[in-house]
């Protein structure tokens, strides 16, 4: 909802407050101000001007050469392109020095040759939204009203002086859909009075009941009345009433249209306008459509109806879908000379269904939605019969034709203060109370130790006693309300360890640049046990929605590979994801499928593009590798981790390898294997997974801190000729074993097979650290120690190079 303080002021006083002190004090009561928006954007020098007269341009084809007044005798030649420009407006001048929205900022120059001293504006390029300016002036300037004086302030004279209050209603705030919905919210937070409007116009002596009949066959709508207006005079609305609506984000049409949307934003109660004469009959009959039944909406789309909707007839056709829009075939134009005014009552139930299944949406069908007052039903046909006359030039037909079965008594509420203190853990005097709900205008009377309270009809939402309680506490000041501890045992909530250590692998998967993925634990029979680390029974469910989520998942990477299918063919050339869920294998004691958590991950495409370093980095085994071991370290668990050589169907068979942790598998590593990636239309793709529950089940020592060391390390570097099949691990395992306790590290730092080796050999690099934290090692003790592994590595059939 927006709310236009200038509009505001009509009704409560809110001069002396300042926007934003106003906006703290509406959200600090419970209705969220999201935004305050300065209409006038800082601009300047913005005055209106009058255009004496219009050349063409001789250099340019759609640029004319203008002469115009900008004060008492302050002609300035300025240059418009704008297609409606014309001799005799009146129009929006900003001169040199003028800043506009955006950082414009206007300067005398030259166009084509000739000079020009300003700029004449269009809305929008006063920061007014398209979407609201009358579709006249959509694609050109804004022509003023022919009265307003040359030189005077433009900003104020279009209501651009203003300030916006944007509301972040929550859906039981229906009555702030409205000017005095929000003015009665406002008085009673500053103590104020509202200011109703004044409703008051003459009648001729012909009656409405001549003239139309109405009938209600549909229990859905309780309450329909018609008031019939003669001789009105389509025209534009007059300037205050457009920069309203704009204020309000909506758009002016013309002078009927904008006063039924002028009352919508003013009261709440949708209203709709009718051309009599399009009616074609003497009735309005408001009834079920039949099924299949048709009608042409106001945005000239055909709409077939279901026999639950309701729609307005004239007796034989639709001429309106109740509470939503209406139809084209009774549409005011500029034709119309005998305006019905439709004020009813819909159902909110049967609106939003009928606005769904259109799907059409309108500020009426919202608003009826929700829940409109039933009190004001009546008044705002009675407002707009007001305006039409004053603003339209029409003549009101004395009565309202109306079928009323509405009921419009309050709901009442009875609570106790007692009830209402002990709900919110303080003490507000009875005298509080009651000066709190008589500022929001309930009527309420104490009586017996009870507040019996009536609950006003524009206020939907006051059903229960919790209610009453909310408005005292909001009123009252939430900030009021005292902070206590809970009564009982002190109990600390925290994570568990396991908790922890899954916030941990959440971090380092983040930390690796990995986005969540979170995907169905249902699937097909052919995935449900693909790329699954240990295969179990499965679980189908008895009656699935589809074979595509039939049957409880046993591995997490199915699905991964299809949310990076799914992302690549969107154009997302690198995906890195993971995802932490359960699997479900077997069966428990009590026959329900076992829930493991598991950790897999995905990446494919480029893992480094620096498009600037000129530096590119294809994903590859190794980076995969590198985020799984980084999961490890942070656990504690790098000594205790190892991978060997595996075979699972989906993976590559030359780069898969089994994950072990103290000699048992807990997870599986690998590039999709070429046919995989062909089916899914994925670029080189590595995944893993992990079962999770076992990694972080695993007992870690306590964290042991050991002091700086100041003694140097030395390396010794070897190269050895092994069989292409010998995996560089079991060779750095003999390393380790060999060692004495001075051998710190090994790392592989270099693999060849190229041609200089023979057929079937590698060549593989490791570099050993040899270090000893008490002293400094002697050149003997090094190669000693290193005399032990070369020894132990020849018996193992290695030979260095």
């Amino acid at each position: 909802m927006l709310v236009s303080l200038n509009w505001l002021k009509q009704y409560v006083d809110i001069d002396g407050i300042a926007a934003e002190e106003l906006a703290e004090k509406i959200t600090r009561s419970g209705i969220e101000v999201d935004a305050v928006i300065d209409r006038s954007k800082g601009m300047t020098n913005v005055v209106v001007g009058h255009v004496v007269s219009k050349e063409k341009h001789p250099d340019a084809d759609k640029l004319n050469v203008c002469q115009v007044e900008v004060g008492e005798g302050d002609i300035r030649q300025i240059i418009c392109g704008a297609p409606n420009v014309a001799a005799g407006q009146k129009v929006i001048v900003a001169l040199p020095g003028a800043r506009l929205p955006g950082g414009v900022k206007i300067k005398k120059a030259k166009m084509r040759g000739q000079e020009s001293n300003g700029m004449i504006c269009s809305l929008q390029e006063l920061g007014v939204e398209g979407r609201v300016v009358p579709k006249k002036y959509a694609e050109g300037i804004y022509v003023l009203p022919e009265d307003t004086v040359p030189g005077s302030d433009a900003l104020e004279l279009i209501g651009l002086r203003d300030t916006v209050l944007e509301l972040g209603l929550t859906p039981n705030r229906s009555d702030a859909l409205s000017m005095l919905g929000v003015a009665y919210e406002v008085a009673a937070i500053l103590s104020k009075e509202v200011k109703l409007p004044e409703i008051a116009y003459n009648t001729i002596s012909e009656k409405a009941e001549d003239y139309i009949k109405v009938r209600v066959e549909a229990k859905e709508n309780p309450l329909y009345a018609a008031k019939v207006v003669k001789n009105v005079k389509i025209a534009e609305s007059p300037l205050w009433l457009q920069q309203y609506l704009m204020a309000a984000g909506v758009r002016p049409h013309n002078n009927v249209v904008d006063i039924t949307n002028y009352i919508l934003m003013e009261y709440g109660q949708p209203l709709h306008a009718f051309d009599y004469d399009a009616l074609k009959t003497n009735e309005i009959l408001v009834r079920l459509a039949s099924e299949g039944e048709t009608i042409v909406t106001l945005d000239d789309q055909e709409r077939t109806l279901k026999a639950h909707n309701l729609v307005i007839t004239n007796g034989q056709e639709p001429v309106a879908i109740a509470g939503v829009m209406g139809g084209a075939n009774s549409e005011v134009t500029t034709d119309t000379t005998t305006v019905v005014i439709e004020a009813a009552y819909f159902d909110g139930f049967s609106v939003r269904r009928t606005s769904k299944e259109l799907g059409l949406r309108s500020d009426s069908s919202a608003r009826f939605e929700k829940g409109v007052d039933p009190n004001r039903v009546l008044i705002a046909g009675e407002r707009a019969a007001q305006l039409l006359a004053e603003l339209a030039g029409g003549e009101v037909l004395e009565g309202t034709v109306a079928v009323d079965d509405l009921d419009k008594s309050p709901a009442r509420v009875v609570v106790s203060p007692d009830f209402i203190n002990n709900r919110l853990g303080m003490k507000i005097s009875l005298e509080e109370m009651l000066s709190i709900l008589n500022r929001l205008q309930f009527d309420v009377e104490a009586a017996n130790g009870l507040l019996i309270i009536d609950a006003p009809t524009r206020r939907q939402d006051i059903k229960i006693e919790e209610d009453i309680v909310e408005e005292i506490a909001r009123l009252y000041g939430y900030d009021e309300i005292p902070m206590t501890l809970p009564e009982g045992n002190e109990q600390i909530g925290g994570l568990t360890p396991y908790q922890e250590k899954r916030r941990i692998a959440r971090n380092v998967m983040e930390g690796a640049g990995l986005l969540q993925a979170v995907t169905y634990s249902l699937t097909s029979d052919e995935l449900a046990q693909k790329f699954t680390l240990k295969a179990e029974d499965t679980t189908r469910l008895l009656m699935p929605m589809s074979e595509e989520r039939s049957t409880l998942r046993q591995s997490l990477l199915p699905h991964l590979v299809e949310a990076a299918s799914y992302n690549i063919a969107r154009k997302a050339d690198s995906v890195a994801l993971y995802e932490i869920g359960s699997v479900f294998l077997g069966k428990t004691e009590e026959e329900l499928p076992f829930e493991e958590e598991h950790l897999a991950l995905i990446v494919s495409g480029k893992w480094v593009d620096h498009a600037w370093q000129g530096e590119k980095l294809s994903v590859d085994f190794f980076i995969a590798k590198g985020i799984i071991e980084s999961l490890f370290e942070k656990l504690g668990l790098t000594d205790r981790v190892s991978f060997e050589k595996a075979s699972v169907d989906g993976l590559h068979p030359g780069q898969t390898a089994a994950i072990l942790l103290d000699g048992e598998k807990v997870g599986l590593i690998g590039g999709l294997h070429p046919t995989e990636r062909k089916r899914y239309d994925l670029k080189e793709t590595f995944v893993a997974e992990l079962n999770l529950n076992a990694v972080l089940a695993a007992q870690v020592e306590e964290l042991v801190y050991v002091s700086v060391p100041r003694f140097p390390a030395i390396t010794r570097d070897i190269a050895l000729e092994l069989d292409r099949s010998k995996p560089a691990g079991e060779i750095i395992e003999i390393i380790r074993n060999a060692g004495t306790k001075l051998l710190k590290e090994v790392k592989v730092f270099d693999v060849y097979e190229g041609d200089k080796m023979e057929a079937g050999k590698k060549s593989v690099a490791f570099s050993l650290t040899y270090f000893d934290p008490e002293r400094t090692l002697t050149d003997e003790e090094v190669v000693s120690a290193h005399n032990k592994v070369l020894k132990a590595l020849t018996e193992a059939g290695a030979e260095l190079r």
